[in-house]
């Protein structure tokens, strides 16, 4: 009866999962309390997938990820990419697809295809290039240099930590680079050559609606003694140092010099106009070369302080600000709140200093603040709070410590010197010690839904093994293969894993097929590892259909794809991989 109600729950959840009628994660409820109200599985065995070292790694990578974001370590590298390429197609694509795989195979590929989609765009909109040419290999990059590493993507992990709990070791840092990288070097090798021929040729509808003032701020900087600027050219110095930063005018006592017009160098106590991001301005504060004038210095979003927070202050039509002066309003007087700059979308600011600007309706004022003062302003009718621009912001001046913590990480694990789990969460502290992440930004990088799939997952998964569901599945897949090698019943697997994960996500296919891969492999009298090993590169061989895959789906808006177009360079990548892995897994790890 139990093998009944077990397969029930488990046809109800993929159902769920493929037609997404309900959210994942509010599936993954659903099977721990269908499992526990049924008595398969003890309320504290349908738990413990939360307290399972896969979920609390595959957490600590997402923060890790975040951190390394973050700080601008990846940013960096797109940002060189597109200036090495210069408009050439082929060095452009191979760069991108390079930079991503060795970044994917260490780092969770999400947010390193999320941070490449903006850099892919604005290239292509920079030299006339094509979007929908680069993103699709884009996001298949980053999916076969995840099964590289252990790290690369959070299914080896779950399947790592699934084999050592049955007794057949962890997988370890590099265990998989003996057929990973071989199958990502041909596989981007493929992209390479096809991808130019088989994807759409489509231009990016945003390229011009794009304009060079989109999210920039008028700001006002003081030039302090002491300052490293100080005897420097203005135009020549910030387009060396700071080239995103406009420098309108130079304001020296009463007297106004407008660079490039004018020449003049600058001396202490200038006042600089200039025009530029939220990151541009905040990475200049963060030196000693320039502050807010009558307002304190440093944004420190360290540890060891109050929790600060950037934020945008839109002025609505209600507002009692409107025609004052900024530096004279309240929110200059307030001394909890430090205005940073303003932005006046459509308009050209004839104001000779920000002091002389008067608030209008649609004004962005940005500002820096303590979170709590944040909280309390959201009651007031003055201005809407917008946040999303905090979650912008790069702290760029911490990426070596965030790289450093990270490499640490990659030793640590690689030598045994501790657990992977413990290796990721030490990382995770050092991060938010060292302020290359503040906690604000931790939590919102946690994927709640991801984490509540895999418990999920592996209370059903413990509920299969527990009833023997497991064993029946795997007798009745056999009975496909009677007669046949152990390694055409493996490929026949990875053409079975491969299959489920364009409909399922990886993680789940990984989860619900573990079992199935080590009955299958104890019904044949061999080894567990090649079919353990199968798991991995199947799960990860979601190329066929946008919705296998989060990073599939993040570029199938941008890229303005058909569901059609997955297929032409999928099919083939699956092939790939069925055909390499059913070949060289017996010859790596042997029956």
């Amino acid at each position: 009866m139990s093998v009944w109600i077990v397969s029930a729950i488990l046809v109800v959840a993929l159902i769920l999962f493929v037609t997404e009628k309900a959210p994942v994660d509010l599936t993954a409820i659903g099977i721990i309390v269908a499992l526990v109200i049924s008595r398969i599985i003890t309320p504290a065995e349908a738990v413990a997938g939360f307290a399972h070292p896969a979920v609390i790694t595959v957490g600590s990578m997402f923060l890790i990820s975040q951190g390394m974001v973050k700080t601008g370590a990846v940013g960096f590298i797109g940002e060189k990419v597109i200036q090495m390429a210069r408009g050439n197609f082929k060095l452009a694509l191979l760069m991108i697809l390079l930079t991503v795989a060795v970044s994917s195979a260490f780092i969770n590929n999400t947010p390193v295809v999320v941070l490449f989609i903006p850099v892919v765009m604005s290239m292509c909109c920079k030299f006339n290039l094509s979007p929908s040419k680069f993103l699709i290999p884009l996001s298949y990059a980053s999916i076969l240099a995840g099964t590289c590493t252990l790290i690369g993507t959070s299914t080896n992990i779950i399947v790592s930590d699934l084999s050592a709990k049955l007794g057949y070791g962890a997988i370890g840092m590099f265990g998989l680079s003996t057929l990973g990288v071989p199958i990502a070097i041909l596989g981007i090798a493929f992209l390479m050559v096809a991808a130019p021929r088989f994807m759409p040729s489509l231009l990016s509808p945003t390229c011009e609606i794009e304009g060079g003032e989109h999210r920039k701020y008028l700001a006002e900087l003081a030039v302090p003694r002491g300052s490293q600027l100080i005897g420097q050219d203005p135009v020549q110095t910030f387009r060396e140092k700071y080239p995103d930063l406009e420098v309108i005018e130079l304001i020296r006592y009463s007297h106004i010099f407008h660079p490039p017009r004018d020449p003049v160098l600058i001396a202490a106590d200038d006042l600089m106009l200039v025009k530029g991001s939220a990151n541009d301005l905040i990475e200049i504060l963060n030196h000693d070369d320039v502050e807010l004038p009558l307002s304190e210095k440093d944004l420190n979003f360290g540890p060891g302080k109050k929790e600060t927070i950037v934020a945008e202050l839109i002025i609505p039509p209600q507002s009692s600000l409107l025609g004052q002066r900024l530096l004279e309003s309240r929110l200059q007087r307030d001394p909890e709140i430090h205005i940073i700059a303003i932005k006046r979308s459509g308009l050209h600011f004839t104001e000779k200093q920000i002091r002389d600007v008067r608030l209008r309706v649609g004004d962005i004022v940005l500002i820096w603040c303590h979170a709590d003062k944040l909280d309390r302003m959201r009651d007031g009718l003055d201005f809407i709070i917008a946040e999303d621009i905090h979650h912008e912001i790069v702290q760029k001046r911490k990426a070596w410590k965030a790289g450093l913590i990270f490499s640490g990480l990659i030793i640590a694990a690689t030598t045994g010197l501790a657990d992977i789990m413990v290796c990721a969460l030490t990382a995770v502290f050092l991060l938010l010690a060292t302020g290359c992440m503040q906690m604000r930004d931790a939590y919102r990088a946690v994927q709640g839904d991801v984490l509540l799939l895999i418990a999920g997952t592996l209370a059903l998964g413990a509920a299969m093994e527990k009833t023997g569901t497991s064993q029946i599945y795997a007798e009745a897949y056999l009975k496909f293969f009677a007669g046949f090698s152990p390694a055409f019943v493996l490929g026949g697997f990875i053409l079975l894993v491969s299959i489920s994960t364009q409909i399922l996500s990886n993680n789940a296919t990984a989860v619900l097929l573990f079992p199935i891969a080590v009955s299958t492999a104890i019904g044949l009298g061999v080894d567990p590892r090649p079919f353990i090993m199968a798991v991995c590169f199947g799960a990860s061989a979601c190329f066929a259909t946008p919705i296998g895959y989060q990073t599939n789906l993040l570029v199938y808006g941008p890229g303005g794809y058909r569901f059609s177009d997955y297929m032409k360079l999928g099919i083939p990548l699956n092939l790939l991989v069925l055909i390499l892995g059913t070949i060289l897994i017996p010859v790596i790890w042997p029956f």
